[in-house]
């Protein structure tokens, strides 16, 4: 029988009112119906604007993905005593992944694995839905491809060069 292991995730953003919210919820719902490894998520942002956008709520509820305890964060308080350690740190925007990021106590993997941002996209309802939708596909399958790594049995170097490849798909 393969022993469990539980992987504590962060997605950053420099805002955490979209695609890090998207990231957080989407990891959480499929990374907790693995058999032998759960994935707890967790999002934050570099500047973080205090509120969660509706359509990243609305496309997590159209997907039956619970919406409730979503809050706009700083990715300070993932860097201080007592923050859960993190063993993988994504940023999903290109402005987060160009600034300077705290210091990750446990030395977490990082990749960047950014999204165009669906909360820029002017326009209707429905052409606002369609980004935060398209946003929420990418990040499901990149997320689907890290779940079914077979994390146990890689090396650190071989995991580290996975989650980077898989932020260009």
């Amino acid at each position: 029988m393969t022993e469990s292991k539980d992987y504590n995730v962060l997605f950053i953003c420099t805002g955490n009112t979209a695609r890090s919210i998207l990231a957080e919820g989407l990891m959480n719902d499929l990374g907790s119906r693995l058999p032998t490894r759960r994935f707890k998520a967790y999002s934050a942002g570099s500047q973080p604007k205090g509120v969660v956008n509706p359509f990243a709520l609305q496309t997590l509820a159209n997907w039956r993905i619970p919406t409730d305890g979503f809050r706009s964060k700083s990715w300070d308080e993932f860097a201080k005593p007592g923050a859960p350690v993190m063993d993988f740190v994504f940023t999903v925007c290109d402005n987060a992944a160009g600034e300077v990021c705290p210091f990750w106590p446990g030395q977490p993997m990082t990749a960047h694995w950014g999204v165009p941002d669906p909360a820029a996209v002017e326009g209707t309802d429905e052409e606002k839905a369609k980004a935060f939708l398209s946003a929420a596909v990418t990040l499901k399958r990149r997320i689907e491809l890290m779940l079914a790594l077979p994390l146990p049995s890689l090396d650190t170097q071989r995991i580290q060069r996975e989650i980077k490849d898989i932020g260009t798909r």
